[in-house]
């Protein structure tokens, strides 16, 4: 059958219309679930029911970091999923636990409190924004200062341990809302340090273990299970401290201490500035 001229031109039309751009369902899902996280900890905090806050907190974590390894499992990664995961990193491990520790702890101190509340969560936005430009010269193994997610639990951890202590509050408790305050800006001012903190990237789930190395994960989830509150917050105090004590080793041994790679190829040790 001959084809008329309306229909070649047409078929010519259809195939120089540019196709619409789709979004990969699945690792979006994460993102999404994770974001939400932290706005149901926002809510939780304004009806002063912290532990749940820090629940939507430590949940949003655990989402987070599988969106990016769904994303590569599945080969759907996207620049709109990056957008998206920093925006949503923002707003659970930025915003987030500063209006958290500002409601539990930092509005008793007036200007003090909501100027260390915002160090957080700029300090969250710079580190962010830091990451994102510098993926490609950064040593993967570790982090160039504290991640956003950490920080968060630092700030949060702390409240969900006093909270189950049975501190429901802070604001008219001397000690605990300056401590509230320190821990704050330490998180906050530690994201946008050149500290290294080790990223567990070069850890691969692919190779076979020892059977004692599966033991001691089976027992790790046992341990917090025991306690959620208190092994969570030891666990992150321990990693929010660790970069500080690497970098003072390394230091003291004369080696290279930044992350910053010479080589955009090999950002291995031998590569990075002192």
């Amino acid at each position: 059958m001959n084809e008329t001229p309306e229909s070649v031109e047409a078929l010519h039309e259809e195939a120089a219309r540019p196709r619409r751009k789709g979004i990969y369902i699945l690792p979006n899902l994460f993102t999404l679930a994770a974001l939400f996280g932290g706005f149901y900890a926002i809510v939780m905090a304004m009806n002063d029911r912290f532990d749940l806050a820090a629940v939507g907190i430590f949940c949003a974590m655990v989402l987070d970091s599988l969106d990016g390894r769904v994303a590569r499992m599945t080969n759907t990664q996207s620049t709109f999923g990056e957008q998206m995961d920093s925006l949503s990193d923002m707003v659970s491990f930025g915003a987030a636990p500063a209006l958290i520790v500002y409601e539990w702890a930092l509005k008793g101190l007036g200007k003090l409190g909501w100027i260390a509340a915002f160090v957080y969560c700029s300090g969250a936005a710079l580190r962010l924004a830091r990451f994102n430009t510098n993926i490609s010269v950064v040593d993967k193994r570790f982090f160039q200062g504290l991640p956003s997610p950490a920080a968060a639990a630092l700030v949060v951890g702390f409240i969900w341990v006093m909270d189950d202590l049975g501190y429901r509050g802070a604001s008219r408790i001397d000690w605990l809302t300056w401590g509230a305050f320190a821990l704050t800006l330490y998180a906050g001012l530690t994201m946008v340090t050149n500290v290294p903190f080790y990223s567990f990237k070069d850890v691969s789930f692919r190779h076979s273990v020892p059977f004692v190395v599966v033991v001691a994960i089976a027992l790790g989830f046992a341990l917090i299970a025991y306690h959620p509150p208190v092994v969570l917050f030891v666990l992150f105090v321990v990693y929010g401290f660790s970069g500080y004590a690497v970098y003072g080793y390394r230091k003291a041994k004369g080696k290279p201490v930044s992350v910053i790679a010479v080589s955009t190829d090999e950002p291995d040790e031998q590569g990075l500035h002192r």
